[in-house]
């Protein structure tokens, strides 16, 4: 007696099959992500390659930074390593990545660490994190490894915990480009441990490190961003599909306003981590008085920095012409332009007795707009 099977299906949308060709024809990239250094996310991503060897994958090591750590360096065993490329630099010979020679090996895997570094001027790529795509474009899986500290939008968050400006960033697209985000976790009290006993500096840092980078209060709080990052991943990573429906649904879209301050780029950040939540479309304004190519270059310099950052987070960057306009007109006319149904906004820097006289910017934009919220964002002046 045969058995009656049910074959039926939902047909995938023309969207959905691209991007799963897409998909295919890439390799993967696995991340291991920390909350400090020395927390052995190295580690864990070597003794992986030797599994996978062991299995008969072909694995072989592109770079990995062993810190002088003596278990780390260990670890490498036999796997094969890939030559580090030459490269010369103010009458100095730096060595790094070899992407060509990876493509050329054509692995099945390449252990790339340090995925948020910063390449030698010259080199093909500026970031290590853009030849890691280069790599996976050649179908060939990446196992990378990099800290919370270094994820572009949490900039400003770190810096307020930690008192460290961290240079060496790497986009939070990639946590969506990553098939897989593996969170090596310990406890403040552990790490400090390993600290001590010299695992992850030199001893003439040890005692520097547990005054400044390393107390209990930051790699607690760094531990802690960490697990929610990752957390809100997987989330994501779940219900992708459910939240794309919705964010149509709801149509939210989220207008950022820059001025020419230091706050701008913390306002950046916070607009893209609330869009992706929600997975809204997201805007960047700002507004300037006559033609871009009037301006001194330092101006120049700083606007090219929002656009490079808007352009990283996928938002439109919009540059308006004030024409003797007040700021307020500008920010609704785009709103409604665009049908904006969130507006992000900087501290004013008024007083209150100048608000009571002149009236605030955000009761003015209450005024000429309806249905759209309205966030203030505390900016990082000294009080």
């Amino acid at each position: 007696m045969s058995e009656e099977q049910d074959f039926s299906f939902r047909r995938k949308t023309p969207e959905e099959l691209l991007e799963e060709i897409e998909r295919l024809k890439k390799g993967k990239l696995k991340i291991y992500i920390g909350s400090a250094p020395g927390v052995g996310k190295t580690y864990r991503m070597l003794t992986e390659a030797h599994e996978l060897a062991k299995e008969g994958i072909d694995v072989v090591i592109g770079l990995v930074e062993t810190h002088n750590r003596e278990e780390t360096a260990a670890m490498i065993g036999d796997l094969e390593i890939i030559p580090l490329k030459s490269i010369d630099y103010k009458s100095t010979t730096f060595h790094d990545l070899d992407v060509e020679a990876i493509i050329a090996r054509n692995p099945d895997v390449v252990v790339i660490d340090e995925l948020a570094h910063s390449n030698i001027p010259g080199s093909k790529h500026a970031k290590r994190f853009q030849d890691v795509l280069e790599i996976l474009d050649h179908r060939i899986n990446v196992l990378s490894a990099v800290n919370i500290q270094h994820l572009e939008s949490l900039h400003d968050v770190i810096q307020t915990i930690t008192g460290v400006k961290v240079r060496e960033r790497i986009p939070d697209y990639l946590l969506d480009v990553a098939s897989e985000v593996i969170l090596i976790d310990i406890t403040a009290e552990t790490l400090q441990k390993r600290l001590r006993e010299g695992k992850i500096y030199a001893s003439n840092k040890i005692n520097q490190s547990l005054e400044n980078f390393f107390t209990q209060r930051n790699l607690s709080a760094l531990r802690e961003l960490a697990l929610r990052e990752v957390a809100d991943d997987v989330d994501d990573k779940t219900d992708k599909e459910e939240a794309r429906r919705q964010a149509i649904a709801m149509n939210e879209k989220i207008l950022v306003c820059v001025k020419n301050d230091d706050n701008a780029e913390k306002l950046i950040r916070r607009g893209w981590r609330i869009s992706n939540r929600l997975r809204a479309e997201l805007f960047i304004l700002t507004a300037i008085s006559g033609d871009y190519n009037e301006l001194d270059p330092y101006t120049q310099k700083k606007y090219n920095t929002w656009k490079k950052l808007a352009t990283e987070f996928g938002a439109t960057f919009i540059m308006e012409k004030k024409n003797n306009r007040k700021i307020f007109h500008i920010i609704t006319e785009i709103a409604k332009k665009h049908h904006i149904t969130q507006i992000i906004l900087g501290q004013s820097v008024k007083t209150r007795l100048e608000e009571l006289t002149k009236g605030s910017i955000v009761g003015a934009i209450m005024r000429e707009t309806d249905g759209i919220d309205i966030h203030i964002v505390a900016d990082s002046r000294k009080n």
